[in-house]
């Protein structure tokens, strides 16, 4: 192992000690009672089974067969998950060949970012994760199940989904994709004709028409956001099949891996004599091989949150200086949009996850003892699915990369570290991804433009008010003010002024993403601005240091002034109300810091 990548590993290990150690106990003794059915009276089981047809009631008064939890977060919005539609049936199918069932246990929220983007409802996206996890917990709370599939991609779908199979980490689970759409619209000319309508140069239905062409089809959005990184991280944690992350919707080798993950949790269930479940195989290894895939592949900043609370859900604590320590030894590998102009279809044609985790375990850079729902050993995923025939094989990956310039080796990367850094300073702790930014962009010094509320952002680029050097504060932004949500709307605008030669920077208690672009953006920044924390003290014309080289988020004020300066107090009230918002107050008032996930599942101090 690297010597960084074993170090990090070892300190997660000892700092986790004692949750660790408690959650692997409740989990054991879940696991002694289980299978579950035969602790349920007559009259729950009769329920449990009700509306099964005759040949599956039978099945399931056999203790030594294998129950099928699905939970899905289908939904006909939500092109990523469109194609989940169908994935029931074959599952079931599945599991009838192989003398078992499989039941729909439950459906969770699924939110579509895209769709609300810039709007109210994106002010319920964080929270919509934990909401997933409780639903998943739900699902699974009849004691019913052998085991567990989870039909899910997105931002907070996938987290939401760990984290409440986690509660029942005795079970074996496996994570079913349904693979990326079609590629479509070029990037870079998605990107050109959004900073054009941002310039104010075309109008409403020419930007249509090119967001139309970009998101097209069912299937995931191609560009290497937050859903994608879920994907692979996913992957290489083990928890899908090998390489079946980024295979496209409604083919044939699709819906054989879909079939062949039902038969696997079904071999991994106990009355198959299977011995280990999800808690077992999301381990302090397995997550370090997450952070690792995140960061060689310039993944989505969202996961600086996510895994942590993925992690403490299995009694495992990870911080940022885990992140950074990583970031500064691992090599970047990837040039995926936004860190290229290639999508993830160019990556997996290029040899995808496949390709990369053979790089990586041979460069020591991934634990390979670790458990997987293939077995032991992690390189076992260094491996890709075809067809022959109508017969689903796995073969090596490729030796070379099929496109270079989107995925490289491991002694001839792109970069020689992963592009996140934690920033520290007078101003709070954040996160910023520099794997898009420009070397000459990385550090910006420049006076404060201060704004409550991303809208006011518009108004002032269409004054002229922003035609200078500046660093744009957008606060109240943070859980507590208004549920932390992405803050996109803000980067053509951002990178127009970029363009016109302008030094520019975004510093904001909120979120970017994955789709953290060419602009430098110290995100996540806490103590927020609700919370009394320093950007609320900021005012317009300060002198800020943004600098990504040296992780420092200064201001440049006085201490002692700047210490006694009356914090301000933005009126939160329009956050709080209409499109559900008035129903989320309690996520908001009781929310962790970004950190310790952002979650109130492990906020002890709410």
């Amino acid at each position: 192992m690297h010597p960084t990548v074993d170090a990090v590993t070892r300190r997660i290990i000892e700092r986790s000690r004692h949750t660790r150690q408690d959650y692997l106990g409740r989990m054991e003794a879940l696991k002694a009672q289980s299978p579950h059915r035969s602790t349920l009276s007559c009259g729950n089981l009769a329920h449990g089974f009700a509306a099964c047809n005759q040949s599956d009631k039978d099945t399931l008064k056999l203790m030594n067969k294998a129950n099928v939890a699905i939970v899905s977060a289908y939904n006909d919005m939500l092109s990523a998950h469109q194609p989940y539609k169908d994935f029931p049936d074959v599952i079931r199918e599945a599991a009838h060949g192989m003398g078992s069932v499989a039941q729909f246990a439950g459906g969770t929220p699924a939110m579509c970012d895209g769709v609300t983007q810039g709007q109210p409802g994106m002010e319920l996206s964080l929270f919509s994760r934990d909401t997933i996890a409780m639903s998943t917990s739900v699902a699974l709370s009849h004691n019913m199940f052998d085991a567990t599939v989870l039909l899910g991609i997105c931002d907070k779908i996938v987290p939401g989904l760990l984290i409440g199979s986690l509660s029942f980490g005795y079970l074996p689970t496996i994570l079913i994709p349904a693979g990326p759409m079609p590629s479509g619209l070029p990037n870079k000319e998605k990107q050109r004709i959004r900073q054009l309508y941002a310039e104010g140069k075309i109008g409403r239905d020419e930007l249509l028409e090119a967001e139309s062409k970009s998101y097209h089809s069912p299937g995931t959005c191609t560009f290497y956001g937050t859903a994608n990184s879920n994907q692979l991280l996913v992957e290489v944690m083990g928890l899908h099949l090998p390489g079946a992350a980024f295979v496209n919707p409604g083919t044939q080798l699709r819906d054989e891996l879909t079939r062949a993950a039902t038969e696997q949790v079904i071999r991994l269930s106990r009355p198959h004599g299977g011995k280990l479940g999800l808690g077992d195989m999301i381990d302090e290894k397995s997550i370090v091989n997450a952070l690792v895939a995140l960061l060689v592949t310039g993944g989505s900043t969202n996961h600086t949150i996510h895994w942590i609370a993925i992690a403490r859900a299995a009694g495992i604590i990870i911080d940022w200086n885990d992140y950074s320590e990583l970031s500064s030894v691992v090599p970047s590998m990837t040039r995926i949009y936004p860190n290229g102009q290639e999508d993830v279809n160019a990556f997996h044609e290029a040899g995808g996850t496949p390709f990369l985790i053979r790089e990586l375990l041979a460069a020591g850079f991934l634990h390979n003892d670790v458990e997987t729902v293939m077995g032991h050993g992690l390189e076992q995923y260094a491996r890709m699915p075809e067809m022959e025939g109508d017969k689903l094989v796995w073969k090596p990956a490729p030796e070379n990369s099929a496109k270079p310039d989107v995925l490289s080796t491991a002694n001839e990367p792109f970069a020689p570290d992963g592009g996140l850094r934690v920033l520290d300073g007078n101003l709070g702790r954040g996160v910023i991804k520099v794997s898009a930014v420009a070397e000459e962009h990385r550090t910006v010094r420049a006076p404060a433009v201060v704004f409550n509320d991303q809208n006011e952002l518009k108004a002032a680029f269409e004054a002229g008010d922003l035609d200078r050097d500046c660093i744009v504060v957008v606060r109240f932004q943070g859980p507590k003010a208004n549920g932390m949500p992405e803050l996109h709307k803000l980067t053509p605008y951002l990178g127009v002024l970029q363009d016109r030669g302008y030094k520019v920077g975004l510093v904001t208690d909120g979120r970017m993403s994955g789709a953290s672009g060419k602009v430098p953006a110290a995100i996540h920044v806490y103590p927020e601005a609700a919370n009394g924390g320093p950007l609320s003290r900021v005012h317009t014309g300060d002198v800020i240091t943004l600098d990504a080289v040296t992780g420092k988020l200064e201001i440049d004020v006085p201490e002692d002034e700047f210490a006694t300066r009356e914090s301000e107090q933005a009126d939160l009230s329009s956050y709080h109300h209409g499109l559900g918002r008035e129903l989320f107050g309690w996520m908001r008032k009781a929310a962790s810091t970004p950190e310790e996930g952002a979650s109130f599942f492990w906020n002890h101090d709410a």
